[in-house]
C-alpha cells in the first residue's frame, strides 16, 4: 500500500477550517467562553521546535474545549517588538541599529517584518495551531503601542513609576539596561588572581576574577573577627597599578574563608558592590563606559574582556601578582545575547514593585498551577526579586516612552490618552511650570512592559467583551520569571486582579539531555519534521509529555507518530469497506455490548484527563485502546461476522464498529488533527452532518444497558484470545489453525455469552471444559 501522501491532505485541511471558519470566534455565541492567553511568539524567522513542542500541547487543549461545547478565544500574536527583531533585522540585512538615524531603522525594521511575518506565522498554521487568525495583534502595531503606553501613564499617575539615576543592570553588547528576569546563570572559566595592595608597605592579597575594575576600586572589607587584619581597619590600602588609596572598612560581608577574606569593592563590579557603596554611603569611581569599554587611562576605549587581559599582563610585569589560579564559576548573563552584564549608572525608568512581593505571592496562589509544584518557581523568582522592574531601554526599535522632561524644573510632562499612539521625539512642548522647552525621552519600553499586557492586547481584539481574568495561560517553565510574573504584577496594579484562572507549564525539548541551541549546533528544525513525516506525526511525540517536562528529541518517537497515522488511516479504511450504517442502535451481539461497555470506560477516563490537562495521560489510554483492543482484537474477533453473519449479527458489528471508530478519532482530533479531520470528511461527514470534526460535540458514553462484571468479561475474553494465540505462535502454527479448546468452568461460563465470537476468531471446532488447553484438529 502506497505512502499517505499528507502534505497534499495537510494542504486540502488548512484549506477546508479557512473556508469553513472552524477556529473563528464568535462574541455573539450563547456558549461558555474558554479564553486562551497566550504569548506570542516572537518573530524570529522561523518557528523552532521548543515552539512547536509547547504550542502543540496548548493547541490540544484548545481543540478539546471547543469539542467540549466552549466558545474559544484564542488569538495569535507575534512578538516583534524589541531587541530580538532588532538583532534579527541587523544580522539579516547586515545593518547597526546605532550607526543609523532611529527613523530610518524603524522603517526598515517595520519593512522588514511585513515581509517575513506571513512566513513565520504559516509554521503556526501548518501546525495545526488553532488559533483564530483574523483576531490577531503584533506587540508593535499601533493598538498595542497605545495600550501599552496608557499602562505606563496608568501607573506613572498612580505614584508607581518613577526615574531615576542609578547603577542599572547593563548589557554591554545590546548597549541597553535590562531586567532581573532577563538574566540568566552561565558556568564560565577565570582566572582567580590574587594581588598586592599595599598598606603602610604591608602587602595586603586580595583575591579577584575582575582585575579590570581596579580602577573602579573605592574600598577594602575586612571581617571584624579576622585577626590578620584587625590592625588594617581603619587605615588606607594603596590601589595596586592605579595606586589611588581607598579605605579598610570592617564590614561582615567579607567572608574570612573565602579567598585570601578580604574584599575589594568596586563601582561596580556586581549586585553586592552596588549596595556595600550604598550601605557605607561611599563615592563611586565609574571607569566603564556604555559601549563597555573602560574610559581609564592608560586603558581607555579599550573594551572590558581585552581590557582584563592588558591588565593582566601589566600587573605580571609589574610584580603585583602574587597567586593566579583558573576557577569555574556562576555569572549573570543577558538571556538575549549571553553578554556577561555590567552595573553602569543611568537614568532610567523603573516599576515598583518590591513592596508588593508578598502580595505577588498571593496573587500567584489563586491560580491553579499545571502542574501544581511549579508555582514554587514562580515563589522562589519572586522573593529573590532585589530591584525595582527596570522598564526603559536604549534602543531605537521599541514602543516610545510616553514623556517629555524639563531639564530646568524637571517636570515630567505626559499626553493626553486621547492623543496615543505618540512619539515624543517628533513633538516639541514646552514645560507648563517655567515655560522652558521640555526635552523629548528617547528611551522606549521594555518589550515584557508590552508583553505583560497580552491579556488586554487580545481582549482589545473584540472591543474588550473577554474579561480578566482569562481561563488559561499556556506557557513554558523557562518564562516563569518574565512573562508569567510580568503579567500578574501588571494586572495585580491595573485591575488587582489575576489575570488568568489557570497556567499550563510546558517543558523543553533537549537532545541527548541538552537545551537545544544555536550556538551549541543541536537544533532541529520542525519544518524538516513536518516535511519528512508530517504534522501530526510531530504533534503525537509532544503528546508524549507530561506538562511541565522536559522531553528529549528522538527520531524513532516521530516514526512511532507516523506508524500511528498509517495505522488509523488502514483500520478506517477496512471498517469502511464493508460497513453499513445503522443509524439507530440494534439488538447487540453480547461481545459488542462488552466492547462498548469498554470504550464508555475509555470515554471517561480520557475525558478526565483533558480535563486536568493530562493529554499524555489521555493519549496513553487512546493508544491503549485503539492499538490492542479495537485494531489488535476486536477487528478480528468481528471479521466473521461482518462478513458471515446474520442481518442481526452484522447490524450489531456495523453500530458497534462505527460508533467506536467515531470516538476514536475524536478522541485523538485534539493530538492529530489532520489525519482525524481527513478520515472524518472521507467516512463519517455523510452522517454525522456537520463540517468539521474539530467543532463535533466531544464523545460522551454510549447508551447501552451495563453490568459490574463488563470490564472483567472483556479482560477474561481478550486474555484468552491472547493465550491461545500465545500458545499457536509456540506450535508455529497459523493462527486460522483449526483448534480443540480446553476452558475452565468460571472462565466458560463468563465467556459463554461470546462463546460463538471465540470460536470464530479462533478457528475452534470444540469448546470443553477443563484446563486450559489448545489441541489442533486433524485436518
Amino acid at each position: 500500500m502506497p505512502d499517505l501522501d499528507f502534505k497534499a491532505i495537510e494542504s486540502q485541511i488548512l484549506k477546508l477550517w479557512e473556508k469553513e471558519k472552524v477556529y473563528s470566534f464568535n462574541p455573539k455565541s450563547k456558549k461558555k467562553i474558554f479564553s486562551i492567553d497566550t504569548p506570542p511568539p516572537t518573530v524570529s524567522g522561523k518557528m523552532h521546535v521548543g515552539h512547536s513542542f509547547s504550542y502543540s500541547q496548548q493547541d490540544f487543549i484548545a481543540r478539546f474545549k471547543r469539542m467540549s461545547g466552549f466558545e474559544v478565544f484564542y488569538p495569535f500574536g507575534t512578538d516583534d517588538n524589541g531587541l530580538p527583531t532588532e538583532r534579527l533585522i541587523e544580522k539579516t540585512k547586515n545593518v547597526k541599529s546605532k550607526s543609523m538615524s532611529r527613523a530610518d531603522f524603524i522603517s526598515l525594521c517595520l519593512k522588514t517584518l511585513k515581509e517575513i511575518t506571513p512566513d513565520f506565522v504559516q509554521d503556526w498554521k501548518n501546525l495545526g495551531i488553532s488559533c483564530d487568525y483574523n483576531l490577531a495583534y503584533s506587540t508593535i502595531d499601533k493598538n498595542s503601542q497605545k495600550i501599552s503606553q496608557q499602562s505606563f501613564i496608568d501607573l506613572y499617575k498612580k505614584g508607581r513609576i518613577y526615574r531615576e539615576k542609578f547603577p542599572t543592570i547593563y548589557c554591554p553588547e545590546c548597549q541597553t539596561p535590562v531586567a532581573q528576569a532577563e538574566l540568566e546563570d552561565k558556568q564560565k572559566s577565570a582566572f582567580f588572581t590574587t594581588l598586592k595592595f599595599k598598606v603602610q608597605n604591608q602587602d595586603l592579597p586580595i583575591a579577584t576574577t575582575r582585575p579590570e575594575l581596579l580602577g573602579a576600586c573605592v574600598a577594602v572589607f575586612v571581617n571584624p573577627e579576622d585577626k590578620r587584619y584587625k590592625n588594617f581597619i581603619g587605615k588606607k590600602a594603596i590601589v595596586p597599578l592605579f595606586n589611588h588609596e581607598v579605605p579598610i572598612i570592617a564590614d561582615n560581608s567579607a567572608q574570612i574563608e573565602k579567598g585570601t577574606g578580604v574584599l575589594m569593592i568596586c563601582s561596580y563590579g556586581d549586585k553586592y558592590d552596588v549596595e556595600a557603596i550604598k550601605r557605607h554611603k561611599l563615592t563611586p569611581r565609574i571607569i566603564l563606559n556604555k559601549e563597555g569599554k573602560l574610559t581609564i587611562s592608560p586603558f581607555q576605549n579599550i573594551p572590558i574582556k581585552s581590557a582584563r587581559n592588558k591588565i593582566l599582563e601589566t600587573l605580571k610585569n609589574n610584580n603585583l601578582i602574587i597567586e593566579q589560579k583558573t576557577i569555574e564559576h556562576s555569572v549573570n548573563v543577558h538571556d538575549k545575547c549571553g553578554t556577561e552584564i555590567e552595573f553602569i549608572p543611568l537614568e532610567a525608568w523603573f516599576i515598583k514593585i518590591l513592596d508588593k512581593k508578598l502580595q505577588l505571592i498571593a496573587q500567584g496562589k489563586k491560580i491553579k498551577w499545571h502542574p501544581e509544584h511549579m508555582f514554587k518557581r514562580y515563589e522562589n523568582w519572586i522573593q529573590g526579586l532585589e530591584w525595582d522592574w527596570s522598564i526603559s531601554r536604549d534602543r531605537h526599535f521599541g514602543i516610545p516612552i510616553p514623556v517629555w522632561i524639563c531639564e530646568k524644573c524637571n517636570e515630567i510632562l505626559i499626553p493626553k490618552e486621547s492623543d496615543l499612539p505618540i512619539d515624543p521625539i517628533q513633538i516639541k512642548k514646552d514645560c507648563p511650570k517655567c515655560k522652558s522647552p521640555a526635552q523629548a525621552e528617547t528611551k522606549v519600553l521594555d518589550t515584557w512592559a508590552t508583553s505583560s499586557l497580552t491579556p488586554q492586547l487580545g481582549s482589545s481584539l473584540v472591543n474588550n467583551k473577554i474579561k480578566i481574568p482569562y481561563s488559561l495561560r499556556p506557557q513554558s517553565h523557562d518564562i516563569i520569571r518574565t512573562w508569567g510574573f510580568y503579567t500578574i504584577a501588571k494586572s495585580l496594579l491595573h485591575e488587582n486582579q489575576i489575570p488568568w484562572k489557570e497556567i499550563a507549564i510546558s517543558g523543553f525539548v533537549t537532545l541527548g539531555g541538552e537545551k537545544m541551541s544555536k550556538s551549541k549546533g543541536n537544533v532541529i528544525s520542525p519544518q524538516t519534521i513536518m516535511d519528512n513525516y508530517g504534522s501530526d506525526a510531530l504533534r503525537y511525540w509532544a503528546s508524549t509529555s507530561k506538562l511541565g517536562e522536559d522531553l528529549d528529541y528522538q527520531e524513532k518517537d516521530i516514526i512511532t507518530g507516523k506508524k500511528f497515522i498509517n495505522k488509523i488511516l488502514n483500520a478506517t479504511k477496512f471498517v469502511f469497506m464493508n460497513l453499513q450504517y445503522q443509524k439507530t442502535q440494534p439488538k447487540l451481539i453480547e461481545t459488542d455490548r462488552l466492547f462498548l461497555s469498554h470504550l464508555n470506560n475509555i470515554i471517561k477516563s480520557t475525558t478526565e484527563s483533558f480535563e486536568e490537562y493530562n493529554y499524555s495521560k489521555a493519549k496513553l489510554d487512546a493508544d491503549s485502546f485503539f492499538w490492542k483492543s479495537f485494531a489488535d482484537n476486536y477487528l478480528e474477533i468481528i471479521k466473521n461476522r461482518v462478513y458471515q453473519g446474520t442481518e442481526e449479527e452484522k447490524a450489531s458489528a456495523f453500530y458497534t464498529l462505527y460508533h467506536s471508530l467515531l470516538t476514536i478519532l475524536k478522541l485523538y482530533a485534539p493530538l492529530t488533527p489532520f489525519i482525524t479531520e481527513h478520515l472524518y470528511q472521507e467516512y463519517l461527514k455523510q452522517y454525522e452532518k456537520i463540517s468539521s470534526i474539530h467543532i463535533s460535540p466531544w464523545p460522551v458514553q454510549i447508551k447501552i444497558k451495563t453490568q459490574k462484571s463488563d470490564q472483567e468479561s472483556w479482560i477474561s475474553l481478550i486474555e484468552t484470545l491472547s493465550k491461545i494465540r500465545q500458545a499457536k505462535s509456540e506450535a508455529k502454527k497459523s493462527m486460522n489453525s483449526p483448534i480443540i479448546l480446553s476452558l475452565p468452568k468460571e472462565t466458560l461460563k463468563s465467556l459463554s455469552p461470546c462463546i460463538a465470537d471465540l470460536k470464530a476468531v479462533t478457528a475452534s471446532q470444540k469448546i470443553n471444559e477443563g484446563e486450559f488447553k489448545v489441541e489442533f484438529a486433524q485436518k
